[in-house]
Parts: C-alpha cells; structure tokens; sequence
C-alpha cells in the first residue's frame, strides 16, 4: 500500500527509520521545539521517498490547541528556519492555500490575513509611522478553483509578473500518516507545495520552475485520509478490505477550529518575524492585532 503523507519525515520512518543512499537527517532540540532537517540529495533519495529534492525541516511543537506561555520561543524557532530559505533582500509574497470554508483547509487563508503586508508603506509614509526600513511583503488568499473558476497556479502566476518578488512563501494544511502529529507539527521545505494534494485534489505545483523564484512551502497536517488509518491499525498488514467510499474519506481532529486558529498564529508571527527581524514581538503584535 502507498502510504500517503505530505511529511518528508513520515516517509523516512515508513522505511522503517532506515535512511536511504541520497537523503541526510539531522536532529536538534530548540527549546521545547524538536526540529528534525532531512535532505533529498538526489534523484535516488527523491524516488526513496518520493519527494523532490531539497530540504524539509519538521518542527514538532505541543499539541496546538494547548495554551502555552512559551509562543514567542516557538515562533522564534520557525523563524529562523524560514529565514535561512530566503533571500536576505527583496519583496516576498506570502500565499495562503486552501479553502476558508473547511475548517481543516483554513490554516492557510487565515495565516495570509494576520501577515504583515508591507509593501504599501514607504516613504514619508512609514516614516511618519515610524516604520522605515521594513522589508516590502505582500500576502494573498487567492481561494480555490471551485470558488473561482482559475487554478491557484495561475493566479499566483499572474501576481508574481506584476510584483516581480524575490521568493513566494505558501501556507497550506498538509496530510500526515500518523493521527498523533495532527495539529502539533509544521513542515517547512524549498520545494515548493502542490495545492490540494493532502486531499486527493492535487493542482498545479507552485515551486521554482512554475513561477521563476524559489517557493518556501510551510504546512500544518490536519487531516489523515481514512486508508492510512485503517492500514496503521492492522499494523502494516494489507489483508484488511476498505470500501472505496472510505478510501476517500478524510479524518481531522473534534478540535480542528482551535488548533487550525493556533497553528495559523504560530505560521503568521513565525513569518514576520523572519521577514522583520527588526521588529520585537510585542511590535508585531500590536500591528497585526
């Protein structure tokens, strides 16, 4: 059975942990944050796992639906994982994928509307804000095709022409193999993403190649589709049978509206701070709030 999951992670641990010729893992803790980077060096580690090469940092945080007074250590974690993915100067797009109206796929348009966009402010205007020097960034929440009638690719695409940025970063929610990193883990990769993959939906990718600058891809997994599920309980064993209806079946946790509002304030604050270095936490708080 092909075990699907969205986690670079996920697909080294169903080798059994074994890491293959062409892919490097590397593990550190930060904080509470245990931050784990593996490497897809080449076309033999990418057919092993089935993923482009490049780098995939996983973060695995407490569960997201948890209060917590460490947030500001947790956003600093991610920053700097993002930050080292991006140019140091130039305008970025932040794109946030997904539907708002499915609880389980708003990780990414609610992200987007707590990014700083920035890109307006300029001259005597952030001067008399007090807000010179701050890095240009512009956020979009570009909906679904089945709400718009256009690929999310072409949208992008099209942005992208006009405001010619030094890098895209996109949000989106991400499916995981395992229901015990649902809503308590971010990927963060330069691969790019392919919107509505986690869902059996795959669009157009959104990467380098399709739009001419490097794709940070950021994700929260929220949902399990429900053959993976079953395949976990029989414990690898593929004897079982599962209706086909239940094969396209996605599970998410009773708590996805809190943890989907907590994941996408830890990816917002996480970008700013690694778009504003300059700014304190408590300074993007009060410009986001």
């Amino acid at each position: 059975m092909n075990i699907r999951t969205d986690l670079a992670l996920e697909r080294v641990e169903v080798l059994s942990g074994q890491i293959p010729p062409g892919v490097t893992r590397q593990q550190h803790r930060r904080g509470d944050v245990t931050v784990t980077r593996i490497i897809v060096e080449d076309a033999c580690g990418a057919k092993a796992l089935q993923k482009p090469p490049g780098s995939y940092v996983t973060l695995d945080y407490r569960p997201f639906q948890t209060i917590t007074n460490r947030l500001e250590e947790e956003v600093e974690a991610a920053a700097e994982e993002i930050r080292s993915f991006l140019p140091e100067k130039g305008l970025v797009l932040c794109v946030g994928l997904g539907n708002a109206d499915i609880t389980p796929d708003t990780i990414g348009p609610l992200t987007a509307a707590s990014i700083l966009a920035t890109r307006h402010i300029m001259g005597e205007v952030a001067k008399s804000a007090g807000l010179e020097g701050l890095r240009p960034v512009a956020a979009l929440s570009p909906g679904v095709l089945g709400q718009t009638g256009i690929e999310t690719a072409e949208i992008i695409q099209g942005v992208c022409r006009e405001l010619k940025p030094c890098a895209v970063i996109a949000v989106d929610a991400l499916a995981s193999r395992s229901v015990e990193r649902l809503g308590c883990t971010v990927q963060i990769s330069d691969t790019g993403i392919t919107p509505g993959s986690g869902v059996q939906n795959a669009r157009k990718a959104l990467n380098k190649e399709a739009l001419g600058v490097p794709v940070v891809a950021i994700g929260v997994p929220t949902v399990v589709d429900m053959a993976t599920i079953a395949y976990d309980l029989w414990e690898g064993k593929e004897e079982g049978k599962i209706s086909e209806r239940g094969q396209t079946m996605m599970v998410t946790p009773r708590e996805i509206d809190l943890i989907a509002e907590q994941a996408s304030k830890l990816l917002a604050f996480s970008i700013n701070r690694a778009l504003q270095p300059q700014l304190t936490f408590e300074e993007l708080s009060s410009l986001v709030s």
